[in-house]
């Protein structure tokens, strides 16, 4: 088994890519504020633990945590509507 910070010996690349891409500062700092808006949205009773529902952030930033640009919705249309907005950024 790979140590903490290593990679297993026949890891993909994509894996390798995907594992320094989560562990880079900035996505660090945006998972942290996502988990931050996730626990006071459980706080405050507008979700549950598995409750399959995500946080959508309407102006696709996670660092912006007002309580007017975050809105409760089902997991598979934040998903669908986040790579929506990818794809329309990109061109």
């Amino acid at each position: 088994m790979a140590k903490k910070g290593q990679f297993k010996k026949g890891a993909k690349k994509r894996s390798v890519r995907q594992r320094k891409f989560n562990s880079s500062r900035k996505q660090k700092v945006n998972r942290a504020a996502r988990n931050k808006v996730r626990r006071r949205a459980n706080k405050s009773g507008r979700t549950r633990k598995g409750d399959r529902k995500d946080i959508h952030h309407k102006d696709f930033n996670p660092r912006n945590s007002s309580r007017g640009n975050t809105k409760v919705v089902n997991r598979s249309s934040n998903r669908r509507r986040n790579q929506h907005a990818k794809r329309k950024r990109k061109s």
